[in-house]
């Protein structure tokens, strides 16, 4: 795997600037080409202190990359079971993964040896989220074969299963005590108790008229992701269309349509769809909860301010775009401890604040 680098890791005096002091400045830093034409990255996440990123690729590999030092640590190889959504546990050297050939078991692999630590088995069709608890050992999980089940670290066998049309996209809030479960196919948004995650959602979110207003040729499907902002207030739903939706987390009603030119195709398939590279969606929120940074289905990356006023029909158009010629970011993690995020597509990208575009 080349590498071409232009600058270090999350190293340097903006690491832990305010975020909306350098939001401007991000540019591209070090990236992190494939090793052939033909492979993608499917899935990005950060450990819990910023220091490490791990990626799904769907040449049957994982990566695992050091943001301090800005380098490529090691690539695992998967190619009996393939590899997506990998995802971070607790634990630094934990990742959990689902697979995409053989069977639909979740793995979970000790990434200092290379060695399966539990197999989760469960799920009779493709597992399309993966969701970590923020508050300890629990995760879920949600699957073509339209289920969602609990899990916890400790066992192999699910403590939990909900029977749902399409859960196929599902994260905690903050406060660990709230899941939400997106069904493209329903157009809702449904919320949980955690603790009591075997009654009715206690709040369920409509986005049928939304869906028909600001993205009419993709209704009931091409959701890519859910995620809450940090101080739990939003609700970001990602799709492929020509924008995401930011919702009030608490009554489900739109904040702002985050709108972007949709002018060439989505380069990820959305969850649930079998043709094309699968995806972890191409939005997220910035750790301070104010912005959403986002690919543009091309090759810049756009950002979108939540707390500027958006039109009176509540669209909310980029508030910066950010430049580069080079790399699509057909998904996007923010580093949840430093000013650095990363996008990949064909490659893995850092982005870092410039210190000579900074005020």
């Amino acid at each position: 795997m080349a590498v071409q680098s232009q600058a270090s890791g999350a190293s340097g005096g903006l690491a832990t600037t305010k975020i909306s002091d350098v939001i401007a400045a991000y540019r591209p830093t070090t990236m992190f080409r494939s090793p052939t034409p033909e492979s993608c990255i499917t899935s990005l996440d950060f450990d819990d202190t910023g220091e490490l990123l791990v990626a799904a690729c769907n040449d049957e590999t994982i990566q695992l990359y050091n943001c301090k030092e800005g380098k490529l640590n090691k690539v695992l190889p998967s190619k009996k079971y393939g590899a997506h959504l990998a995802r971070f546990t607790h634990h630094q050297q934990g990742v959990l993964y689902a697979s995409t050939k053989v069977d639909d078991t979740i793995r979970y692999l000790s990434t200092h040896d290379n060695v399966f630590l539990r197999y989760f088995k469960g799920h009779t069709a493709p597992v399309t989220c993966l969701a970590i608890s923020p508050g300890g050992d629990d995760f879920l999980s949600g699957s073509v074969d339209n289920t969602v089940l609990l899990w916890s670290l400790k066992s192999a066998h699910a403590y939990g299963k909900l029977f749902l049309n399409t859960p196929y996209l599902a994260a905690f809030d903050p406060t660990a005590t709230v899941i939400a479960i997106a069904s493209p196919s329903t157009s809702t948004i449904l919320l949980y108790d955690f603790r009591n995650y075997d009654k009715a959602p206690f709040a369920t979110f409509d986005l049928l008229e939304l869906e028909q207003k600001f993205t009419p040729k993709s209704v009931g499907r091409d959701w890519t992701k859910v995620e809450f902002s940090n101080d739990g207030k939003s609700i970001l739903l990602a799709t492929n269309g020509q924008g995401h939706f930011l919702l009030d987390a608490f009554d489900g009603n739109l904040r702002a349509f985050c709108y972007r030119k949709s002018n060439a195709p989505a380069s990820r398939a959305a969850p649930g769809r079998q043709e094309g590279v699968p995806g972890q969606g191409d939005a997220c929120f910035t750790p301070d909860g104010r912005y959403v940074v986002g690919g543009t289905n091309e090759d810049n990356m756009y950002v979108w301010d939540t707390q500027k006023e958006p039109s009176q029909d509540l669209v909310l158009k980029p508030e910066h775009e950010l430049e580069f010629k080079g790399s699509r970011g057909a998904v996007v993690a923010f580093n949840p401890r430093h000013n650095l995020f990363a996008g990949g597509d064909k490659e893995v990208v850092f982005w870092l604040p410039d210190p000579h575009a900074v005020d």
